[in-house]
């Protein structure tokens, strides 16, 4: 009997179970205003679950190096325009998503 994937929602809530207790970090919140769902650092989003990808906040060369890697696409918010310190990681990818999650929060710390 095989088991089944880890859905997106458990790999995220697993990530935040990751960062609970560190300094700065406060999980998400109920709610459905934008970035509610996400992880902060003294108020500012650096990761959170959009639908069903991990959406992290990094540097543009790293977004960029992602996305010619295939490793996920730039977040667009619904917006229709790109975001150029946002990646929206495919939940097939390779990418280790509490990597990226901290990778994300030493940007935004920065």
């Amino acid at each position: 009997m095989s088991q089944s994937p880890i859905t997106p929602e458990a790999r995220f809530a697993a990530l935040v179970e990751g960062f609970l207790g560190t300094p700065g970090v406060t999980p998400p919140t109920e709610g459905k205003a934008f970035g509610s769902a996400g992880l902060k650092f003294h108020g500012k989003i650096f990761a959170m679950l959009v639908r069903g990808q991990l959406v992290v906040k990094l540097p543009k060369a790293r977004v960029d190096a992602l996305v010619v890697s295939g490793a996920g696409e730039r977040f667009t918010a619904n917006r229709g325009r790109p975001m150029k310190e946002w990646i929206a990681i495919d939940p097939a990818s390779d990418e280790e998503w509490l990597l990226l999650a901290r990778e994300a929060l030493a940007f935004v710390a920065s």
